[in-house]
C-alpha cells in the first residue's frame, strides 16, 4: 500500500533499497526548492511522487498525470502558483534522477526549458532586460546582477574558467570555497528572468555529483531559503557600511551538504543589520523573517480579503501561540461563524497545525 503523510520523504531518503533513497531524495529537494521563490506544492504532487517513488508510475506518468490534473482542476486565479510548483517539482525530480549531464552553458540553458516549457514564455532563453530584486536579506536593498548585454558572453567566460581549473592538491575547505565561489557567480549573472536559482540549484547537484559528491540528503529540500540568501550575500557590497560580499554563508551550507556537518543554518545570521544576531534578539530575528517569508505563501494560497485576514493573525500570534475560534474573533471582529470556516481554510491550506492538550479547535501557524 502507498504511504502519504506530511513529509514521507524523509523516511524514504533513509531507505536501504538506493532505487528509493534516491528518488525520495530527488523529490524531497525538489520540491523544498520551490521555496526560493516562495511557491508551496498540492497534496496531489506528494501522492503523485510517492507512487513514483514506491514503481506504481514513471516520471513520465507523473508529468501526465499533473498535466490533466490542472487541465481539471485548473488554478483560481493568476496569484496561485501552485501549478507552476507541482509542475516544476516533478520536473526537477526526473532531472535529478537523470545521470546525464554536460559541463556547459547549453546545459545550463537546456535545463530552465526542461523545467519551465508551458510555464513561462522565456523558457530555455536568456533575459535580454535588466532587473533588480528587493531582499529582505539585504533589508530591501538588491544584488547588482549581471548586464542583459553581456550574459552570453560572461556565462561562456565563466564555465570556461571553471572548466580550467583543477581540484588536485586543494584540502577539503578550500575545495569547498571554490565551489562556494564558483557558484555564486553563476547565480548572480541571473542569465533567466525568473526560475534562475531553481535551474541553478539543479545543475549545480548534477555538476556536484560529476566531482564525486553523493549529494542525497535533505539540506537543499530544508534550507532552500538559506541557501538563496547565502548567494544573496556572496553578491552584495556597501562598504560605506562595513558590508562586504562573503561566501561564509555559502560555505556553511556546502560543509553541511557535501561533508555531513552539522553547522546551524539560520537565515537571521545573514540579515546585513547585524542586529539578529544578538542572542536576546536572535528569536525575534527568525520569527521576522519566518513570518516575511510565508506572507508572500499566504497571498498566494488565499484570495485578497482572506489573505489580509490571514496575514494579520499570523503577525498577532507569530508561530509559537495557541489560538482558537475565540483568539480568532478577537483579533479580527468577524462573527463566530466566519472565524471558524477560516480556521477551517487555513488548517486545510496547510499553514496551521492542531494542537493536542490545549483544548478542542486549538492551532498554530506551521513553521515552514
Amino acid at each position: 500500500m502507498t504511504r502519504v503523510n506530511k513529509d514521507p520523504f524523509k523516511d524514504y531518503i533513509r531507505e536501504s533499497e538506493p532505487d528509493k533513497r534516491d528518488k525520495g531524495y530527488a523529490w524531497h529537494t525538489a520540491i523544498g526548492l520551490q521555496a526560493v521563490d516562495g511557491l508551496k506544492t498540492s497534496e496531489y504532487l506528494v501522492r503523485t511522487a510517492v507512487r513514483n517513488i514506491e514503481g506504481e508510475i514513471s516520471f513520465e506518468e507523473a508529468n501526465a498525470l499533473l498535466q490533466t490534473y490542472y487541465e481539471e482542476n485548473p488554478v483560481r486565479s493568476a496569484d496561485d502558483r501552485t501549478e507552476e510548483a507541482d509542475k516544476v517539482s516533478a520536473r526537477i525530480a526526473a532531472l535529478l534522477s537523470e545521470k546525464a549531464f554536460s559541463f556547459t552553458p547549453n546545459e545550463y540553458i537546456s535545463i530552465h526549458r526542461k523545467l519551465f516549457t508551458g510555464i513561462y514564455s522565456h523558457a530555455g532563453r536568456i533575459r535580454d532586460y535588466n532587473i533588480t530584486k528587493k531582499e529582505w536579506v539585504l533589508d530591501g536593498a538588491t544584488v547588482l546582477y549581471g548586464s542583459a548585454t553581456e550574459l552570453r558572453a560572461t556565462l561562456d567566460y565563466d564555465f570556461s574558467e571553471e572548466r580550467k581549473f583543477s581540484y588536485r592538491g586543494l584540502s577539503m575547505d578550500e575545495t569547498i570555497h571554490h565551489l562556494a565561489v564558483f557558484i555564486s557567480r553563476l547565480w548572480q549573472i541571473h542569465a533567466f528572468g525568473e526560475g534562475n536559482t531553481r535551474t541553478t540549484a539543479v545543475f549545480f547537484i548534477k555538476y556536484l555529483r560529476t566531482l564525486g559528491f553523493d549529494v542525497t540528503n535533505d539540506i537543499f529540500a530544508e534550507n532552500a531559503w538559506y541557501f538563496r540568501n547565502s548567494l544573496v550575500r556572496a553578491n552584495y557590497n556597501d562598504l560605506k557600511n562595513g558590508i562586504h560580499e562573503t561566501t561564509e554563508f555559502l560555505e556553511l551550507f556546502l560543509k553541511n551538504l557535501l561533508l555531513g556537518e552539522q553547522n546551524p543554518l539560520h537565515n537571521r545570521t545573514l540579515h546585513i543589520s547585524g542586529a539578529f544576531k544578538d542572542p536576546e534578539k536572535a528569536n525575534i530575528g527568525d520569527a521576522k523573517a519566518n513570518i516575511e517569508a510565508e506572507k508572500a505563501n499566504i497571498e498566494k494560497i488565499f484570495n485578497p480579503k482572506t489573505a489580509a485576514h490571514v496575514v494579520h493573525l499570523l503577525e498577532t500570534f507569530g508561530f509559537e501561540t495557541v489560538f482558537g475560534r475565540s483568539d480568532v474573533q478577537k483579533a479580527l471582529g468577524l462573527k463566530p461563524t466566519r472565524c471558524s470556516e477560516l480556521l477551517h481554510e487555513m488548517a486545510e491550506s496547510g499553514i496551521t497545525l492542531p494542537v493536542s492538550g490545549c483544548g478542542k479547535g486549538k492551532y498554530r501557524f506551521r513553521k515552514q
